[in-house]
């Protein structure tokens, strides 16, 4: 089941999210999150953008949102989405539900670009927007270090209104 994601969620979403801090390329944070600043980082982006949880018999195995691109007034229309899954749980077709979701609900809005940024390389990722009709925009060489390497981070963008 696909919800809407609610403060008292923010210890899966957590178990989730610090596997991947502590052991991927596919966010820079290097430090593991609490469950407290998950719950504030849900509830600020669920109070003007989505962000929903997969839940699989009770248990929450993955989650996506959409947040804010740039802080500056006229990028108000865009945002930025993430998907992440629970370790062992990719290539079971989750993560595409989640993003039709996703992106469904945000076409209900006036939002009018998705971007995806994707910290290089990651074909799962890739493959996942193109599926969804993004299309790479660009590619920033060595903007992340993270594990002892340099790390090229590609944007994807797909418009979702007129």
């Amino acid at each position: 089941m696909i919800r809407n994601a609610k403060p008292e969620d923010a210890q899966a979403i957590c178990d989730i999210y610090n596997y991947h801090v502590l052991n991927t390329i596919v966010t820079f944070e290097e430090e593991s999150i609490l469950a407290d600043d998950m719950a504030d980082r849900i509830n600020k982006v669920s109070e003007k953008y989505v962000w929903l949880v997969y839940e699989l018999e009770g248990e929450i195995v993955g989650y996506a949102y959409a947040g804010e691109w740039k802080s500056r007034c006229s990028y108000r229309f865009s945002v930025e989405s993430s998907v992440y899954l629970k370790n062992g749980f990719s290539g079971k077709g989750m993560g595409s539900k989640l993003y039709e979701a996703l992106l469904k609900k945000l076409e209900k809005t006036d939002i009018h670009a998705v971007i995806g940024g994707i910290s290089l390389p990651n074909e799962g990722s890739i493959a996942l927007h193109e599926k969804f009709g993004f299309e790479k925009i660009a590619q920033f060489k060595e903007v992340g270090y993270k594990f002892e390497k340099w790390i090229d981070v590609g944007y994807w963008e797909k418009i979702i209104s007129n």
